[in-house]
């Protein structure tokens, strides 16, 4: 089958390192693995494709020219047209399949007109993001966009229920938005024995570094740990724009000693920092509306790491509280340090959840099994290839 794939979003590099990249080069992965042959289509590279994707044929879309928001706004909405074309100058194809971006609604009206199957992957509220955190001067018409690419598509895949949930109100098709949560490489991120080492147990945390993601809380229950027993270590594994707060916070509380920033990080040397790790974080706060599907939390369990998380959203129901993972109160730095503390105490309670999360993400939570739920929302081909 001959899969087109389509990132017109300006923000997210497809070979960058992004949680958003990764999900992008992991999802053609999947489709390629299952013998199918992908070509994407993308506004931003973000530099050269990975060594096992450099085959892939790459159709570069114009840049979108920085500059004021309604400026940016309407080249978005332009750039719709330089979309056709490309989708036009490919020939034919079996599925396209897009990730949902803020003004992009061609590929899917393009793959309506030409009668073949359309996926339309959405990981969030895109609107609703741009407005509270960015700037929105034409809300109506990102309305708009975004219904008309939500109606033309075969099925929209969300990655958790509250996207899911936002995608319904919008379009005239609610019975074609499913859920598809995340998923992970179990293949690239393998379980490594544990190494005993009594003087130092690493506490880590990877992802973006973002006000959402809970870091505050994280380095509240860091130095509770830290001032009782100075072999605690915190690794924090990517950037962000929280980056300079978190350092500032770290340095004021006396941590820097014992507390590693690696910065931004190529995504295949994630997996030796994970089992870098004895016990790693998902310490995210009580959000009004939590929708993420966090990569996080399948790396730390493939990785064969005991995890501590917040009970909130889809957190909670890929963690299997006290089998998979510890689930705490968000927000409660406290609650945080004693889970921690306890695993720290209980190393055959550590090894069998290492243990059970793995198991749980190959049963249930690969790339491969994600792609082929999505291929068959789409009523496409999903057989392995000979």
């Amino acid at each position: 089958m001959r899969v087109v794939y389509v990132c017109a979003d300006p923000g997210l590099p497809v070979f960058g390192r992004k949680g958003g990249s990764v999900h992008v080069q992991e999802v053609i992965r999947g489709m390629r693995r299952a013998g199918h042959q992908v070509e994407l289509l993308a506004t931003r590279l973000g530099g050269d494709a990975p060594a096992d994707l450099a085959d892939v044929a790459v159709t570069a879309l114009p840049p979108i020219a920085r500059g004021p928001a309604a400026t940016r706004e309407e080249a978005g909405r332009r750039a719709n047209d330089g979309l056709s074309r490309a989708l036009d100058a490919l020939g034919p194809v079996d599925l396209v399949y897009e990730r949902y971006s803020l003004w992009s609604s061609a590929a899917m009206a393009w793959a309506r007109r030409v009668q073949v199957p359309a996926v339309l992957e959405v990981n969030a509220p895109l609107i609703d993001e741009q407005a509270e955190h960015r700037s929105l001067v034409d809300r109506h018409e990102a309305e708009a966009c975004a219904a008309a690419a939500f109606a033309d598509a075969t099925a929209v895949v969300a990655v958790s229920e509250p996207v899911a949930a936002w995608v319904r109100t919008r379009t005239p098709a609610p019975g074609r938005v499913h859920v598809v949560g995340n998923g992970v490489d179990p293949e690239r991120i393998v379980a490594r024995p544990r190494v005993h080492r009594p003087e130092r147990f690493t506490i880590g945390f990877v992802g973006t570094l973002k006000p959402w993601h809970g870091l505050d809380t994280l380095v509240d229950a860091f130095a509770l740990l830290a001032s009782g027993d100075p072999t605690y270590w915190l690794l924090v594994v990517g950037d962000g724009p929280g980056a300079g707060v978190l350092s500032e916070g770290i340095e004021r509380r006396g941590l820097a000693p014992v507390v590693t920033l690696t910065g931004a990080v190529d995504p295949l040397a994630v997996p030796g920092y994970l089992h870098a790790m004895d016990v790693a974080v998902a310490p995210y706060p009580d959000l009004d509306r939590f929708y993420f599907s966090p990569l996080k939390l399948y790396e730390y369990l493939a990785a064969g790491v005991p995890v501590v998380a917040s009970g909130v959203g889809q957190v909670a129901e890929v963690i299997d509280d006290g089998r998979t993972g510890v689930l705490c109160p968000p927000g409660d730095a406290g609650a945080l340090a004693r889970a921690i503390a306890g695993l720290r105490a209980d190393p055959c309670r550590r090894a069998a959840m290492a243990r059970a999360g793995r198991e749980e993400v190959v049963a249930h939570h690969s790339w491969d099994g994600v792609v082929r739920r999505i291929l068959t929302l789409a009523g496409a081909k999903t057989e392995q290839a000979a």
